[in-house]
């Protein structure tokens, strides 16, 4: 599958991914690109299962080992030792369709573009993880809509080899899976450099989230990790081409009616004010749930529900991100220009309420 120069290279950070990584291997082995185009490269982050063992079985992937250090460092290192022109990275749960390559490079064919971003699908039939699957389809009605895009996710994403080198790269200072895809994206997008949606180039990923509990994990990391990405690129908390605006509206909402519900303990007045707000959460979730109705209406029902998940984990997430985060003096400038925006996104928010002017 390799020779001396593959136009495309393939990197897979796996980190305790025994159970994964040979669904994915064998699906990138089944590419409808040509043999000799592209070459796969497996970094193993500190694996202490059988990982290594079972990319070792497939003839022609390139592994490398490192101590575990977090996918970005994983990535970087799989860009160093990349031989291609194109790096496209998924991960070790997926398993790209038989032309993802193909469909990942298309854009490419445009000199301008040096980001690219492809989707999810999954198999999965239990129903947090169609209801999922579903969030992610409506994220990418939006992105549909926008010539270029500023966040790209690395399950499904590629870039110029040169571009990333130049740009040093993953941000190794995140040191799990989180926000260090989005964060690389919106610092190459802040440079000017243009980026592209790909709907066609999919993978399918092998593990949604199973339950709701493994769901609030997961949003509260986000919402977590979310801070620090803003905090080096406030802009990117009033629009990104990825995030719904109604998800910011949906957090305040959440965040108010809590607050309302416990001041009611206070005067009986904040329980039917905070009924009103949690009632407005409920109609904003209207276009969601008739959306999501004629796709799946089992998922469709659930929707508030989970929606109302997303909120409460992403804002607590991004409070205790705040939290932590905001007592480091050294990000000063950081702060004032992250609450400066913060601020903005209330008032844009609270426009909502307010009655038009004559």
């Amino acid at each position: 599958m390799r020779n001396q120069s593959p136009h495309v290279s393939v990197i897979i950070p796996a980190h305790n991914a025994e159970g994964t990584i040979e669904k994915c291997l064998t699906a990138l082995m089944r590419q409808t690109a040509a043999a000799g185009s592209y070459e796969i490269i497996v970094v193993d982050d500190g694996s202490t299962d059988s990982t290594s063992a079972q990319v070792a079985r497939f003839d022609h992937v390139r592994l490398f080992r490192q101590q575990n250090a977090g996918p970005s460092a994983a990535r970087n290192l799989g860009v160093n030792k990349a031989l291609g022109e194109i790096v496209l990275f998924t991960d070790a749960d997926c398993e790209p369709v038989k032309d993802w390559i193909d469909r990942m490079l298309s854009p490419f064919q445009d000199e301008e573009i040096v980001g690219v971003k492809g989707t999810y699908l999954t198999r999965q039939k239990e129903l947090v993880p169609r209801f999922v699957q579903l969030e992610f389809e409506d994220k990418y009605d939006r992105m549909s809509k926008e010539k270029y895009i500023d966040f790209v996710d690395t399950y499904s994403a590629g870039y110029r080899r040169n571009i990333l080198i130049e740009n040093n790269g993953f941000d190794t200072t995140f040191p799990v899976a989180s926000a260090e895809d989005q964060e690389l994206s919106f610092r190459l997008a802040q440079q000017g450099y243009k980026m592209m949606f790909e709907p066609r180039a999919t993978v399918y990923h092998q593990h949604h989230p199973i339950d709701i509990k493994e769901y609030w994990r997961k949003k509260f990391n986000i919402g977590y990790w979310k801070v620090v990405v803003h905090l080096r690129h406030p802009n990117k908390l009033l629009r990104d081409s990825h995030t719904p605006q109604i998800l910011k509206l949906q957090i305040l909402l959440i965040g108010i009616t809590g607050l309302l519900s416990l001041l009611g303990f206070i005067w009986s007045l904040f329980w039917w004010l905070g009924g009103i707000t949690g009632t407005t959460f409920l109609i904003s979730t209207l276009p969601f749930v008739l959306k999501a109705w004629q796709k799946d209406i089992p998922a469709a029902i659930i929707s508030p529900i989970l929606l109302f998940v997303r909120a409460l984990a992403l804002g607590t997430g991004f409070a205790a991100g705040l939290a932590f985060n905001l007592r480091t003096r050294e990000q000063g400038e950081a702060r004032t220009s992250l609450r400066s925006v913060l601020r903005q996104v209330l008032n844009r928010s609270l426009r909502i309420f307010s009655p038009p002017r004559n």
